[in-house]
């Protein structure tokens, strides 16, 4: 067999590695559950296949040299977020499906109409003002506040958490304005410069303090300080800026009695073991039970009789625990490594960007997603304090699933101008 030359081919080979392993464990689960495979399994698994192949052709149209392992790899994880799903809540796998299918129309609209991801560094300003203005319509009497954060709006028959897509253009704007002061801000420490981004900053994290969210909080804020880090080379800037974000998590720990509380939770799980101690123990016991292979899709003690989950929140916040317990330590691992690809592309298309926008822009979309799904695991495992933070691609959530999807398609666009850049060079070497 010769050797797979082109990148629109070995994404195509790996989609179908993809979809064959999605429908078999859908059908999996289906059989544990329906104890038969019928034709309504069969049809999701096509189904689910059909439109990945959908979004192979629209990249291969519109962005013929993307990197090749983005969309697999965003594929496979929102297959199993699907397909947990429907282990965990049923009756939610329907929408979760519905918000994949809207998630590739408006990444692929994105991808058509827009195509080169430079046009948003013009729109930097509003893009930022726009973000922040997303945070502040939460913080309104239309924000809902459920589980001590005030998250989500509702809009229409759904509920629209903005902040997953506020992150995305605080990214953008991020991007735009450090590499337009890059140089200065490498230089010397310019309030003149530096200013108007620690009051966009400030303000971001002023409404995400309202929001009583300390897990968005720390993604944004880490981000902050990377992109600073990358664009200036100067080690002072996030050696400054952690330590005052440790200050702030101390005073907001005394003042805000639901941070407190998840910290105090990390802490001391079993001083409350049937109270607020009950999901992160439930979720250890649920790991440790998968031991090394797992249980198998569909066997573990996820759902009660009453129907009820063992785990509260499973489909959201600890997805990761059922996974572990159904599919073991292996499954587990393997599904992080699913993560570390992902984020290793990412990386990579930035350290091969040539302009600093979409360098900068790269690596700050690749730390936004890396961090978060760290911060989550990192939570159900108790290596870190549980935020709330759903896990990219897999947690059940029509809001991050279509802000991950977009993230997918501005990364595409990159990794397709580098590529095509790098392309213009040789050609002009060879000349």
């Amino acid at each position: 067999m010769g050797r797979i030359r082109t990148p629109r081919a070995r994404e195509a080979v790996w989609l179908v590695f993809v979809g064959i392993a999605v429908a078999a464990a859908y059908g999996t689960v289906w059989l544990a559950r329906q104890k038969v495979v019928t034709g309504e399994a069969l049809a999701w698994g096509g189904a689910f296949a059909a439109l990945l192949l959908a979004a192979h052709l629209v990249v291969r149209r519109a962005l013929p040299l993307a990197d090749p392992w983005l969309l697999p790899a965003a594929g496979l994880l929102t297959g199993i977020g699907i397909t947990m799903t429907f282990r965990i809540r049923p009756d939610l796998s329907g929408k979760q499906t519905a918000w994949f299918v809207l998630a590739l129309v408006l990444t692929s609209a994105m991808v058509l109409l827009i195509r080169d991801h430079h046009v948003l560094e013009r729109y930097k300003y509003v893009i930022g003002a726009g973000s922040v203005l997303a945070l502040a319509i939460t913080v309104s009497p239309l924000g809902k506040t459920v589980n001590g954060s005030q998250l989500w709006i509702d809009f229409g028959p759904v509920q629209i958490q903005p902040g997953e897509f506020a992150k995305l253009g605080i990214v953008v704007f991020l991007a735009a304005y450090l590499r337009e002061n890059r140089e200065l801000l490498a230089l010397r420490f310019s309030p003149k410069h530096l200013g108007p981004l620690l009051l966009f900053w400030l303000a971001s994290l002023m409404l995400l303090v309202l929001m009583n969210d300390f897990g968005t909080s720390l993604l944004f804020y880490g981000s902050f300080l990377l992109l600073v880090f990358v664009a200036t080379g100067r080690a002072w800037y996030p050696i400054v800026g952690g330590a005052a974000f440790a200050a702030g998590a101390a005073v907001v720990y005394r003042i805000a009695p639901h941070v407190q509380h998840r910290f105090d939770v990390w802490l001391d799980p079993w001083a409350d073991p049937g109270g607020s101690g009950y999901q992160p123990l439930q979720a250890l016991f649920a790991i440790a039970d998968g031991g090394l292979f797992g249980r198998g899709l569909g066997q573990a003690y996820v759902v009660t009789s009453s129907g009820n989950t063992v785990i509260p929140d499973a489909q959201t916040d600890f997805v990761f625990a059922v996974i572990a317990d159904e599919l073991g330590f292996v499954g587990a691992v393997g599904l992080l490594l699913v993560f570390v690809v992902f984020s290793w592309r990412g990386f990579a298309i930035a350290a091969g960007c040539r302009d600093g926008f979409s360098k900068l822009l790269a690596f700050g979309l690749s730390a936004v997603f890396a961090m978060q799904a760290i911060i989550i695991v990192g939570g159900v495992v108790r290596l870190l304090p549980l935020t709330g933070q759903t896990l990219p691609f897999v947690s059940y959530g029509g809001s991050s699933l279509l802000a991950n999807w977009l993230l997918v398609g501005l990364l595409l666009m990159i990794s397709h101008h580098g590529a095509a850049e790098r392309l213009r060079e040789r050609a002009e070497v060879h000349a």
